[in-house]
């Protein structure tokens, strides 16, 4: 069975990206490569605790084990040594990725407190978007009870678009709620 959000896609989103920008090619119609979430984490003292509960978190919001980030040059001031753990990502592509963000639009984006929506100008240039997400509990496979430590992490989703103008109107059509211009930040 297709992810609900991959079904939107090709009944809706594709036949208002073809009439809005004019492409005769249906494979120049822009779609989604992958969802990549980041995170990293400080503090010398608890940083193994810290990697074990992020990584686990980040695999109950995806459905997918995260990869630790390891570092690449020490830095003393830090406590940092060459191959210390300090961070995790997660790459999420085909159902997945639809799944999740599907989850993100209409189950965990509502529920962020004081929510006027996501930047519209995160956009890298090239038709891929970041934004952060500054408390993980929004998602509903987080039990509050459990949590020691609030996670905060990136989100990069990225697209075939060939310009920022043509991603945006994909995310836009694909239900992710952008701020509104002129709204408050």
């Amino acid at each position: 069975m297709e992810p609900a959000l991959k079904e939107v896609y090709k009944k809706k989103v594709v036949p208002d990206l073809k009439e809005k920008f004019a492409y005769t090619n249906v494979h120049r119609i822009p779609t989604l490569e992958k969802v990549v979430l980041n995170v990293g984490f400080g503090k010398a003292e608890d940083r193994k605790a810290a990697a074990e509960a992020v990584i686990e978190d980040l695999g109950k919001i995806t459905g997918q084990r995260a990869v630790p980030t390891k570092s690449k040059t020490a830095i003393s001031n830090f406590k940092l040594r060459i191959g210390d753990t300090i961070g995790a990502r997660v790459t999420l592509r085909g159902a997945r990725m639809w799944e999740f963000l599907d989850r993100f639009i209409n189950v965990a984006a509502p529920t962020i407190r004081d929510f006027r929506g996501l930047s519209a100008k995160s956009f890298d240039g090239r038709g891929n978007y970041t934004c952060g997400i500054s408390d993980h509990t929004i998602f509903p496979e987080i039990e509050l009870d459990k949590v020691t430590r609030t996670i905060g992490f990136d989100m990069t989703i990225v697209t075939t678009a060939e310009t920022d103008n043509e991603a945006r109107e994909l995310l836009t059509l694909l239900g992710i709620p952008f701020r509104k211009p002129g709204a408050a930040a």
